[in-house]
């Protein structure tokens, strides 16, 4: 039986579309009541609708977390409306996606850089340290609540370009360090990382285009609600504090807390040796390794370019 969050309230920053939109919903179908953020109301309200027929409360905010004032606003409408109440904030909101695409194939000194990094960053990695204080001064009072960065394996290793690496690394390590001066306040933050997600973009972008090498991927990737699930497994967890700090992969939570997708399917899982071994083009090994055979986090920690 999936854990309930009714009484709890929750805000997912960029809601409209994609993993927000899927994290929104299953927080809704938890019951939780959701404040859900993004710039297009159309697809914020058919967001709400969604949520609401799953029996979550939504509460729609149309903003840009682009500007600073809508997002003190944000805040300030939360704290009101809630008593000073708030349980989870999901930091989710991101304008790089397109820019990622549009310079794919290109060296970081080709493209123009402060319009790179403010397109990839800005509302990412910016954007999330300011709804972490802004929501860090709601829940320390109260001494409860859980943040969640929306990151990605980029911070480890190269992927896509530079300025997504830099601010998936930022955002993973403000989720130790944040989670560090949190902790005795019994506020709880981590980085979470989605594997392959097949959001509306990458089925329109990728997965339709055959001689795309990365639609095979994809294809076997997580819908937008296995993030949701993931978060709120790990919402309804009483030894969730003993996670903070850490970055934690959508597959692991997973195994951990034993869901799957609506279908009773599982996504693949990068961990996995036998699906490493499969994207590598050894499909005849990979079908000799079991399931179980996973890749070490120490193995992965000091893969990376970081030593």
């Amino acid at each position: 039986m999936s854990p309930t969050l009714n009484g709890k309230v929750c805000l997912v920053t960029g809601a409209c579309r994609g993993i927000g939109k899927g994290i929104a919903l299953q927080l809704g179908a938890a019951g939780a009541t959701v404040y859900i953020t993004g710039r297009t109301k159309a697809n914020l309200d058919e967001c709400a609708s969604e949520i609401k027929a799953r029996g979550g409360h939504p509460v729609p905010i149309q903003m840009d977390h682009g500007i600073d004032a809508d997002v003190e606003k944000l805040f300030q409408k939360i704290s009101s409306e809630q008593s000073g109440k708030l349980d989870i904030l999901v930091n989710n909101a991101y304008a790089g996606v397109n820019t990622i695409f549009t310079s794919s194939g290109k060296k970081f000194y080709e493209t123009d850089p402060t319009e790179t990094w403010d397109c990839i960053n800005g509302v990412g990695l910016r954007g999330h340290y300011h709804c972490t204080v802004l929501a860090s001064r709601i829940m320390v009072p109260r001494k409860q609540g859980l943040i969640v960065n929306v990151s990605s394996s980029g911070g480890m290793r190269y992927l896509f370009n530079v300025a997504y690496g830099i601010g998936k690394a930022g955002c993973d390590r403000m989720a130790a360090d944040c989670g560090h001066e949190l902790k005795r306040s019994n506020v709880a933050m981590v980085s979470l990382w989605p594997g392959p997600v097949k959001t509306e973009y990458i089925q329109d972008k990728l997965m339709s285009d055959p001689k795309n090498p990365l639609g095979g991927m994809f294809a076997k990737g997580e819908t937008i609600e296995f993030a949701g699930k993931a978060i709120v497994n790990l919402a309804a967890d009483p030894n969730m504090m003993a996670k903070t700090g850490k970055i934690l992969n959508t597959a692991d939570l997973a195994n951990e807390y034993s869901f799957t997708e609506d279908d009773g399917t599982s996504p693949i899982d990068f961990r996995q040796v036998n699906s490493l071994l499969a994207y590598g083009g050894y499909n005849w090994m990979a079908s000799m390794v079991p399931n179980f055979l996973k890749v070490p986090l120490w193995i992965m920690h000091f893969g990376s370019y970081k030593f």
